[in-house]
């Protein structure tokens, strides 16, 4: 196996949640692909090798690829066993189902439809910055970056905004098991996974017997010649992957953004004077601060990748936020470089099969929420007393807590 010495990879440890990117570099230069005994994980840096695999689903399967890979404690399996149980659809499959699932769902993030939304998404971002511009200060995760995407994608769930803390808590819970916890932590995500699912359950009830303009009306209504209805188990897995994927990696990158531009008070300002520039800056912050930063994959058969030689069954981690910054692909790659040729092949949607459903709508809402900032507060400063704190997570990279200040103007 190849280990990458002296150091040891550890993604929730602070010097990591700060600065990840050295280690992205050195891993570069050194061992493109090496093992982490910690996690017993082969880890993926390069963007050609990542690309390998992505265009690979055969050699490289999706099953489990949104976990760390650690055995589900029986007591958690006693709780997820009052629910509808967990199977592969979208993220953790592989074709040809995985092609059942995305075309039965597809509907919902078509070009068009994303396009429909963006004057309503407006509207809510401008209501949420009307709530605490007059403050001078803020936490911005907890009053703009969290309830935007989270209001969007419960609208296109079609769950009532009084709901909206609950399905936050669910949805911080779902993705807390995406990585290593204790067991009275996983119990309580097991838990609140079960609520969730009797939730929507009931959702799905009353649509079947009242439709509604939603997506669960679309997905119970899914109907493609040739192609098995979706069960109601499959409906909750899908709907469980939508609600994580349609705010938590939103309400990262509009975070990223903001605690970027702090630092460049004449650019953030001349994007509010010209919002054309706004798409470029998305592209490249989505580059330089991915909000996923990798998931995960497991070889089939014995394979070459990176100059190691990987085993039938080796779970990969396939590190995006590294190959977004591959020298290789992304010259002077650390540089924060709106309208870079090709700042568009970033990997912080993946690619492949699995390319990200949501990826229209997440642009969608970061460039509104950058246009909306950068008019309504053009002098934002990060909070000199209040520090930011990153969200402790295995693969998500995102603010817990975002404390900025600005000017307010009489």
């Amino acid at each position: 196996m190849r280990e990458l010495p002296p150091f040891e990879y550890a993604p929730l440890s602070p010097e990591h949640l700060r600065d990840p990117y050295p280690l992205f570099q050195r891993a570069h230069r050194e061992a493109p692909v090496f093992f982490s005994p910690a996690f017993q994980l082969w880890i993926v840096t390069r963007y050609d090798d990542i690309w390998t695999v992505l265009k690979d689903p055969e050699r490289f399967s999706s099953a489990a690829s949104t976990t760390v890979g650690t055995e589900v404690p029986q007591e958690v399996r006693a709780v997820l066993s009052e629910g509808y149980g967990e199977v592969d659809t979208l993220v953790t499959n592989d074709p040809p189902a995985h092609t059942r699932f995305r075309s039965l769902v597809n509907k919902a993030f078509t070009p068009r439809r994303v396009a429909e939304r963006e004057e309503h998404i407006r509207e809510i971002a401008g209501r949420l910055v009307d709530g605490f511009a007059g403050d001078g200060q803020a936490d911005l995760v907890a009053r703009f970056a969290v309830p935007l995407p989270l209001t969007v994608i419960a609208e296109i769930l079609g769950v009532p905004t009084s709901d909206l803390a609950t399905f936050k808590r669910w949805s911080d819970d779902i993705t807390a098991r995406l990585m290593p916890l204790p067991l009275e932590r996983q119990v309580e995500c097991a838990r609140s996974l079960v609520e969730f699912q009797h939730y929507v359950s009931g959702m799905l009830d009353e649509r079947e017997r009242d439709p509604r303009d939603d997506m669960l009306t679309d997905l119970l209504n899914a109907r493609i010649a040739g192609v098995e209805p979706l069960t109601r188990a499959e409906m909750l897995s899908m709907l469980q992957q939508i609600l994580v994927a349609g705010n938590e990696t939103t309400t990262s990158l509009i975070g990223n953004m903001v605690a970027l531009y702090a630092y460049r008070p004449d650019e953030w300002r001349a994007i509010g004077a010209d919002p054309s520039l706004a798409p470029a800056v998305v592209e490249e912050v989505l580059r330089l601060e991915s909000p996923v930063q990798g998931l995960f994959r497991t070889t089939t058969e014995e394979v070459e990748l990176g100059g190691a030689t990987l085993p039938k069954g080796a779970h990969l981690q396939l590190l995006y936020g590294a190959a977004n910054r591959d020298e290789a692909h992304f010259p002077e790659s650390d540089e924060l470089r709106p309208g870079r040729p090709n700042g568009a092949a970033h990997l912080a949607f993946g690619g492949g099969v699995h390319f990200c459903l949501g990826a229209a709508l997440a642009r969608l809402e970061g460039r509104i929420a950058l246009e909306t900032l950068t008019r309504r507060l053009p002098e934002i400063r990060l909070d000199p007393i209040r520090p930011s704190v990153r969200r402790p997570h295995f693969f998500l990279r995102g603010f817990e807590q975002l404390w900025i200040t600005w000017k307010v103007v009489p």
